[in-house]
């Protein structure tokens, strides 16, 4: 038996009343996705628990199988693990997204204009990520760069109990009420202003600039953690597995659960990621011998989190067609039995351009026992028609793997 969990994140949405008040679900032609849920299991699961921020740490944790309310220590220490650094006990590590700010002057009145700096390529944030570390690094603070605009930064025998704001939470936003809070931040603070100055006439802006990109103009800190320690996948749920995926959050959890990490050429997290080599990549695991594989796209929370309707649609619709359109035909060939899951982690609604930590639409799909029924159609609305709900999230995988 092999499993395959594709994940479109923060694929789940509202309603648009400029769009015949129908979610990006369902408006998007995805013939594979719909095919298979004529013959699925469909309902709702609450992946983020109550207390809980909806982030993808938290509902990526909790749709791999674990407890977040036992095992969240923070989103960067996840990261961390993916990036290869090493966390002693007492290190805390941070999120520092590379964002565009506005012009003004005082730093408190400047406006979060992007989060993500125009998509920063990874190589273009690599040189602006060491020239940080070169100037503001030290034995008590270091810089590691990441994936386009999401690096790292580790404090050693550092402070934790900050009150710190993602940057896609206040786009368009004046950042004054944000920056950081607590014993101690006026450290982050500094770094974020000091940012300023060492990008200002950095080479990789000017020549974004020039080509019409939006620049990274300063550092943002936020999500903060210690070392994070999962009980081992395999021992859990009796099966060997990977993760497949773009961006070092959902790497660094498959390591801390023991699943193989493999990197996939192009895969980039947004909507220009290598789609279809995802879905060869999870093949190639199960024919290697994995039973297990989950496939992560980040695409549709970026666009939602872009405010971009067109573009998650885009991505859904990619999804289905270079995904779940090459994953189902290379499973039959593999002339065994699996099930498939498909489902977002939490809704990321264009409208308000951020996470909520609303229940979201799951169905599962079992080549022995293909289900007989009138739902012609994945989306939110037919999951929640459905009646059935799963309120603790970890028991998804439960469900997913045990039956």
């Amino acid at each position: 038996m092999k499993y395959v969990v594709i994940l479109g994140d923060g694929m789940a949405d509202y309603k648009l009343a400029a769009f015949g008040n129908r979610t990006p679900l369902q408006l998007a032609y995805k013939p594979n996705i719909d095919g298979l849920a004529k013959a699925s299991e469909m309902g709702m699961v609450r992946t983020v628990p109550d207390g809980f921020a909806p982030g993808s740490d938290v509902a990526n944790l909790a749709v791999l199988g674990y407890e977040p309310e036992i095992y969240y220590t923070g989103r960067s220490p996840i990261e961390a693990v993916s990036m290869g650094v090493n966390l002693d006990a007492h290190d805390v590590a941070f999120r520092c997204n590379l964002v565009t700010l506005s012009g003004e002057d005082d730093y408190q009145e400047k406006m979060m204009l992007d989060y993500s700096s125009g998509e920063i390529s990874t190589e273009e944030a690599r040189e602006l990520m060491h020239d940080i570390n070169q100037e503001l690094g030290s034995e008590q603070f270091r810089f590691y760069p990441g994936i386009s605009y999401r690096h790292l930064l580790v404090w050693a025998n550092g402070r934790f109990e900050f009150d710190l704001t993602p940057p896609h939470d206040i786009s368009d936003q004046r950042i004054g009420p944000y920056l950081p809070k607590g014993a101690g931040c006026e450290v982050l603070t500094a770094f974020m202003r000091k940012s300023l100055a060492i990008f200002a006439d950095h080479p990789v802006n000017k020549k974004r600039r020039q080509r019409g990109l939006n620049p990274a103009t300063s550092l943002w800190i936020w999500g903060q953690g210690k070392k994070t320690v999962l009980s081992s996948f395999a021992q859990r749920y009796g099966l060997e597995g990977s993760v497949v995926c773009g961006v070092d959050l959902i790497k660094g959890l498959g390591i801390c659960a023991g699943l193989s990490a493999p990197d996939v050429p192009g895969a980039t997290g947004n909507i220009d990621t290598n789609f279809a080599g995802k879905a060869e990549t999870a093949l190639r695991e199960l024919k290697d011998g994995k039973d297990f594989v989950y496939v992560h796209v980040e695409a549709p929370d970026e666009a939602g989190h872009h405010g971009n309707i067109e573009e998650k649609i885009k991505a859904i619709e990619e999804i289905d067609d270079k995904v779940v359109g090459r994953i189902l035909p290379g499973l039959d060939a593999l002339k065994e039995d699996y099930r498939v899951m498909i489902l977002p982690d939490h809704p990321t609604p264009v409208s308000i351009r951020t996470h909520t930590a609303e229940i979201v639409p799951y169905m599962i799909y079992d080549s022995r026992y293909p289900i007989k029924g009138s739902i012609d159609t994945y989306c939110e609305e037919n999951a929640l028609s459905s009646g059935s709900f799963i309120k603790n999230g970890p028991d998804l995988m439960t469900r997913f793997i045990k039956g």
